[in-house]
């Protein structure tokens, strides 16, 4: 069962892909909402950490969130990933009885490098957010110790889904507030995310599916 349903959510991801630079729609909200949902129900099926199948249904969520007009509805989105991510943070605690600070002991150089990153958006991310700078910042630092708490857990598959997740949501960012709407680096930042978010959260999943 857990394996039909990973299939369908996969099917679902393959056909979002249509609707990727097609605006949003119902029709595109809905396809975008099931794959997380499908792998949510299959980490349940599967008898997957509880705290995992939690944030892949947060996640989920924050599809919806996402796929809808206005700020609010981003914010909506944004709460959800970042609600998904301490679910995520949770279950690295619980899976490696390590804390994601720990990680500039055991992984130095890959902590660095992740928290310059994260850094880096104070000068080219949140000077173009608006009103929604500190829920963005916020997110960042939160999905940075989602980052650091995967550098110290003993799944390399989780750690890739946590690496792909977060190139995830840098390009979504520099879509979203870097690139103006029409233009052709702005579909490009659109059919690149999302297969790189699927590909993370298709790790995660199965990283606890199958231990």
């Amino acid at each position: 069962m857990a394996s039909i349903l990973i299939i369908t959510g996969l099917a679902f991801a393959l056909a979002y892909l249509w609707y990727c630079d097609r605006g949003k729609s119902w029709p595109s909200t809905i396809v975008k909402t099931v794959p997380l949902l499908a792998f949510a129900m299959a980490g349940l099926v599967a008898n997957a950490p509880w705290l995992l199948a939690l944030g892949l249904f947060l996640s989920a969520l924050g599809d919806f969130g996402l796929s809808r007009e206005g700020d609010n509805w981003f914010l909506a989105g944004l709460v959800s990933f970042a609600l998904a991510h301490f679910a995520y943070i949770a279950h690295f605690v619980v899976l490696s009885d390590v804390w994601p600070w720990m990680a500039y002991q055991s992984a130095l150089v890959p902590a660095l490098v992740l928290t310059a990153i994260v850094a880096s958006t104070e000068i080219w991310l949140s000077p173009h957010t608006g009103a929604l700078k500190w829920p963005v910042r916020g997110y960042a630092v939160i999905i940075g110790l989602m980052g650091l708490s995967a550098l110290v857990q003993p799944l390399p598959l989780a750690l890739w889904g946590a690496v792909l997740f977060i190139a995830s949501d840098l390009v979504l960012a520099v879509g979203l507030f870097r690139l103006q709407d029409g233009t052709p680096a702005r579909s490009v930042t659109s059919y690149t995310l999302w297969p790189l978010y699927i590909g993370g959260q298709l790790c995660l999943l199965l990283s606890g599916v199958f231990i």
